[in-house]
């Protein structure tokens, strides 16, 4: 057995994400078991997104580079007003009571989003 694979194995073991399969992925400090759940519901996320179209609302935390998808946000806001993206910043509002919202269609303007996290803090 190859150095990589006893590497692998002791992981596997020990219920921690291997160091091979971390070079090549989101960084996660959960255990192996809640990391493969995750990725199965990340990739359930974007399969969907690919075969039916962009969803109404988008799990932000579920996606690897945050960033790129919020500017994503503001580009495409940016050109539906031809402002200059410069211009751009974001608000935001909490939904509280999703009855008042329609949250199968996408918003006129930005986007909706779940899966954020509080962290040192709590929610009143």
């Amino acid at each position: 057995m190859s150095l990589e694979l006893e590497k692998l194995a002791f992981s596997l073991y020990d219920n921690i994400v291997p160091e091979l399969w971390s070079s090549v992925s989101y960084p996660s400090l959960k255990p192996l078991g809640s990391y493969i759940n995750d990725l199965i519901k990340r990739l359930s996320f974007m399969g969907e997104w690919v075969e039916k179209g962009a969803p109404p609302t988008f799990w932000l935390s579920g996606f690897f580079f945050t960033q790129s998808f919020l500017t994503g946000v503001k580009q495409n806001h940016a050109r539906k007003h031809v402002i200059s993206i410069d211009q751009i910043d974001f608000d935001f509002e909490v939904i509280n009571d999703e009855s008042k919202y329609d949250l199968s269609k996408k918003p006129q303007d930005g986007c909706y989003v779940f899966g954020l996290f509080i962290e040192g803090c709590r929610w009143d």
